[in-house]
């Protein structure tokens, strides 16, 4: 398979709302190599999602894989590779969570960001299969992270206060252990 170039912010594709796929589209070769290619763009980049805008692919496509022993967020449960087409989000609690979130289209920075602190989502996978899940706390925020993607949106649109976007580093000097933190 192939790594792929990720999108910076600044780049259009980010901007615009990604199209849904058909489940004829989902099953096609090319179609299936993306995912495959997207899975080692997120490993290659020490991602936990990735999103197909990420790779310049205007569909709604999203993978997701994070271990639990990863020493760059407090996480307790693994989460093993998940392929989400089509998602649809239904907010559960909007009690709203606050993790430092990072974002491969944003290198080098990072910023807390206030999400929704449980979902359902409806999607189908790789096979074009109708699934569901419900997802919370780091799970969720890690979802809802990427589902933006596909709407053209970036994690620092949702930053409350921008005093709360930071340089990596800055982060870690100032920062670190002020909240959970996640990277896709």
């Amino acid at each position: 398979m192939a790594v792929l170039k990720v999108a910076r912010m600044g780049h259009p594709i980010l901007r615009q709302r990604a199209r849904e796929l058909t489940p004829e589209e989902v099953l096609s070769p090319r179609i299936q190599k993306l995912i495959e290619d997207m899975v080692d763009t997120m490993h290659d980049y020490s991602g936990v999602g990735l999103a197909a805008p990420q790779v310049h692919e205007g569909v709604r496509l999203s993978v997701v894989e994070f271990a639990a022993d990863n020493p760059r967020y407090d996480v307790t449960e693994a989460q093993g590779l998940q392929v989400f087409i089509n998602p649809e989000v239904e907010v559960l609690d909007s009690t709203e969570q606050g993790y430092w979130e990072g974002c491969l289209s944003v290198p080098g920075m990072r910023g807390l960001v206030q999400r929704p602190r449980k979902i359902r989502v409806r999607y189908l996978d790789r096979q074009a299969q109708k699934k569901e899940i419900v997802a919370e706390g780091f799970l969720a925020t890690v979802l809802q992270h990427e589902f933006d993607h596909l709407d053209g949106r970036i994690y620092v649109d949702r930053i409350k206060d921008l005093r709360n976007l930071s340089f990596n580093e800055e982060y870690q000097r100032y920062h670190l252990g002020s909240g959970p933190e996640l990277d896709d």
